[in-house]
Formats: structure tokens, sequence, C-alpha cells
């Protein structure tokens, strides 16, 4: 029996987001020990969501066993919109260019991370 569709995602937005979330308090660790300063924490936010899209992509990925690119590519554009959408309610983000370019970039990671799944699988 194949796997749902909505479990592939799901998996792989949960694996990603536990992930931002040990990143973050990496991150936060980080900036208090050490002399890294607040004006490099954007690079450290992307990069932190790019690994967790990578490695939540190929658990979407492997877990669908087929389609990696899609179902890795839906885990990332979800988790773009989740996190705009905390944004939005939380912040007032408006949805604009660099909003756009996260989510084309956060579906990239993610759809090279379920390529991966899928071809690294052990089926």
């Amino acid at each position: 029996m194949r796997p749902s569709p909505f479990s592939s995602i799901g998996w792989g937005l949960f694996v990603a987001t536990l992930l931002v979330f040990a990143g973050s308090l990496l991150t936060a660790t980080v900036l208090r020990f050490t002399s890294v300063s607040e004006q490099t924490l954007s690079y450290w936010t992307y990069g932190t969501s790019a690994i967790a899209l990578l490695i939540g992509g190929f658990v979407s990925g492997r877990h669908s066993g087929q389609r990696g690119w899609y179902y890795g590519g839906m885990t990332g554009l979800l988790y773009g919109t989740l996190i705009w959408i905390i944004g939005f309610l939380g912040f007032d983000a408006s949805f604009n260019a660099a909003t756009l370019w996260f989510l084309v970039m956060a579906f990239l990671c993610a759809a090279l991370g379920g390529i991966l799944g899928v071809n690294l699988s052990r089926n």
C-alpha cells in the first residue's frame, strides 16, 4: 500500500519544523556565547531554513517513494506559506518580491531533497 501524499508531505514538514527549532536554539546559543553579531542573523536564518528544507524534502521523497521533486517541492511550498502566514499575522509582513523569492527557493531546496530521497531510498 502506497503512503498518502498528505502523509509524505506531513512527515517532511514535521522534520523540517523540528530542524528549524533545533537550528534556532543553536543560533541563539552561538549569538549569546560568541562574538558573532546580530547582523549575520539573516544568513543563519536562511541557512537553517535551507538545510531543514533539504532534509525535510528528503524525508518527504523517501516516504513517498516516487515523484520526489513534487512531494519535496510541495513540502517546501507549504513550509514557506506557513512562514509567510506567521509573519503576516504576527508581524504584519506583506507579500512582496522577497516573499516570492523565499517561496521559490523553499520549493527548490525541498525539491532537491525530495529527488535525493527517492533516488537514495532502499527500494
